[in-house]
């Protein structure tokens, strides 16, 4: 079993590869955007930790997370980027709309990938609370924008090594 990650923000720098000359889409949500505009500025900052120049990330937004595949298709098609990161939070409510929302975006991210032969990174936040989300977006268990941008570096680095 493996041990449940604590912080998401806490990880080997040394095991991340040098992302200098990597361009990264980020595609955020504005839909709870006091979550997912920290979860941008997380990505950035750990983006630029590893080398990545401003100029090399673009970041566009859409109007929530539902929309996030499609942007992100917009972004890996028309623009000159490695990887495309995806920053949503869609926090449960009352009603099953989470389930669609969610099932959609990740399912949407997912093709989107495999369609442009491009890592697109599922940032989205799924909490079951405002806290939770909070928690996650910079809180007491780091900022998920960390984690989605070292996956897209570590995403680039393993195509550019095939």
């Amino acid at each position: 079993m493996a041990d449940k990650k604590k912080n998401l923000s806490e990880y080997d720098i040394h095991a991340v590869p040098e992302a200098k000359g990597m361009r990264f889409g980020i595609v955020v949500a504005e839909w709870n955007d006091e979550i997912t505009f920290e979860l941008c500025r997380g990505a950035i900052d750990t983006l630029k930790k590893h080398g990545v120049e401003d100029d090399d990330i673009d970041i566009h937004y859409v109007p929530g997370s539902f929309e996030l595949p499609m942007g992100a298709q917009f972004v890996a098609e028309t623009t000159k980027v490695d990887a495309v990161i995806c920053l949503g939070c869609v926090i449960q409510g009352e009603t099953r709309h989470f389930e669609f929302i969610c099932n959609a975006a990740a399912d949407g991210i997912t093709n989107v990938g495999l369609k442009t032969n491009i890592p697109v990174i599922f940032g989205v936040l799924t909490p079951d609370t405002w806290q939770q989300a909070k928690d996650r977006a910079g809180g007491k268990h780091g900022n998920k924008g960390d984690e989605a941008a070292i996956s897209a570096i570590k995403m680039v680095d393993l195509r550019r090594k095939l």
